[in-house]
């Protein structure tokens, strides 16, 4: 269109989810002409997080050392561990402010049809972490898909054999929520998981 560079620029902001065609061309003119600067400045950004942020080689997390912070913290509760699917899962917990355990990140969720087994998530490395004896309990905060629900209910089946408390994050009504407006199924797991008030 402008140039081979400014296409180029488009395709690329295209990688990012949800941003489409329309999407990426408006950010790519926004950044080229009303902005340069902060261009050159997220060329930066990105260039140095490729270069230096990875894996944590225990919980598989993001971080830019060998180990996460999270995993070096003397301050969290080494025999709670918290499954999830991504690290972005990680932050969303962290920012609550809710949990002083640790965490293990599968990076993703089964799914046979996409050709997605245990070894592609992780599982054997969680169970073998797991089987080492430090945690107590593992909670399962993989996300309420059917995806999510049947990661969950495969690493119960895989940790049978090992002495650990399996408990799975709560689901159902959102705080603040109306129940008129709450779909059928969420309304099912909140009545289903309902907990004791007397």
């Amino acid at each position: 269109m402008f140039s081979e560079r400014f296409d180029q620029l488009v395709q690329a902001l295209r990688i990012l989810p949800s941003v489409g065609p329309k999407s990426a061309q408006r950010m790519a003119l926004h950044l080229i002409m009303k902005n340069k600067q902060g261009a050159l400045a997220l060329s930066e950004a990105l260039s140095d997080a490729a270069d230096h942020i990875h894996e944590c080689s225990i919980c598989h997390s993001l971080t830019e050392n060998e180990v996460c912070d999270i995993c070096l913290s003397q301050d969290r509760d080494d025999t709670l561990l918290c499954v999830v699917e991504s690290p972005a899962d990680v932050m969303a917990i962290e920012q609550s402010g809710s949990f002083r355990g640790k965490y293990h990140v599968l990076g993703g969720h089964l799914s046979p049809l996409d050709g997605i087994g245990p070894e592609e998530v992780g599982i054997p490395a969680l169970v073998q972490r797991l089987a080492e004896g430090q945690v107590a309990e593992v909670i399962l905060a993989t996300n309420a898909t059917v995806e999510g629900q049947a990661t969950a209910h495969y690493l119960v089946e895989a940790t049978r054999h090992l002495n650990l408390k399996m408990t799975r994050i709560a689901q159902g009504v959102p705080q603040g929520g109306e129940l008129e407006y709450v779909d059928s199924h969420t309304l099912s797991q909140a009545v289903h998981n309902r907990m004791q008030m007397k």
